[in-house]
């Protein structure tokens, strides 16, 4: 059997924007430094309300005529009615082109490119290596998954091995227009840039990074039994601190205030996801504690 994993995700569509203005329209919106696509395969980014809240979360990866940003497919007309909001006399073309590609998601090994149609677009996923690879590609009835060099997956075998690394995914751990790019861990997943200057929502989002104001996060959980549904309340006591995210039998991803998971387990109250008891398990790369830094200090 192979160690490398494909499964295909129907739920991620793409938005096309090509045209000589592309980068320079792209750059003064999305979260991440454009300038980075030319250094690696592709960008993890966002675009943000103008109080920094995260309306859509994407991978960024070069065309030949512009940029191509996989998104979620139910978003996709969102994002491209959004883009053409800023899109003034920029020379860019901005076009829902989800019905055009297909997007899996390859973990576990080595991976090479299917060739079908269109030059598929693959590239490493850029938030954590552990997270593998993404093929965006034109879909043929006779292209089977998995064969020699992978074995074929399901969509929930990929997402519980996204929410084993602790990777959050929007519209499912987090509610698009109502988290800050920090409490998505978008600060350390590479999803944005604090060097680059402007882009919609800036002036937010380097305050809160400035000051260390990341009181809320999605962060692991793990239980002794299977968790119950997304959307559940995480307690601790009679207070509710957060919600429960993605699951996947015992573990899960939960937005939870983080500095009030140190008070209660102070206190020795321990956490509840319903009726399950839960722990936060932070994940090795993440450079955060459980207690919530005083504002004036460092993110």
């Amino acid at each position: 059997m192979a160690d490398t994993k494909i499964a295909l995700l129907p739920d991620r569509g793409a938005v096309t924007i090509a045209g000589e203005d592309a980068r320079t329209f792209l750059q003064g919106l999305v979260t991440n430094d454009m300038a980075l696509i030319d250094k690696q395969p592709a960008l993890y980014a966002g675009l943000l309300t103008p109080q920094g809240k995260i309306l859509f979360d994407f991978f960024v990866v070069t065309m030949p005529e512009g940029f191509c940003l996989e998104v979620a497919r139910s978003k996709a007309g969102e994002l491209v009615e959004r883009l053409k909001m800023y899109k003034l006399r920029s020379k860019v073309e901005i076009l829902d082109a989800s019905a055009d590609y297909t997007v899996a998601a390859i973990w576990g090994g080595e991976y090479a490119p299917h060739g079908n149609g269109k030059p598929p677009l693959l590239f490493a996923d850029p938030r954590l290596p552990g997270m593998g690879y993404r093929e965006m590609t034109t879909l043929r009835s006779d292209w089977a998954l998995g064969g020699e060099t992978c074995d074929s997956a399901t969509q929930d075998e990929y997402h519980a091995h996204r929410i084993g690394l602790g990777v959050p995914e929007g519209g499912r751990d987090y509610g698009f227009g109502d988290a800050f790019p920090h409490e998505a861990l978008f600060d350390q997943l590479g999803g944005v840039s604090f060097k680059k200057g402007c882009f919609v929502g800036q002036e937010v989002v380097a305050r809160m990074q400035h000051r260390g104001l990341a009181r809320r996060r999605v962060v692991p959980v793990v239980a002794a039994r299977a968790l119950p549904d997304p959307g559940v309340p995480i307690t601790a006591g009679s207070v509710e601190i957060g919600k429960l995210g993605s699951t996947a039998g015992n573990r899960g991803l939960a937005d939870i205030r983080i500095d009030r998971v140190a008070e209660f387990k102070a206190k020795g109250e321990s956490l509840r996801a319903g009726d399950v008891e839960v722990s936060v398990e932070l994940p090795a790369w993440a450079t955060f504690s459980l207690e919530a830094k005083p504002a004036g200090s460092p993110a």
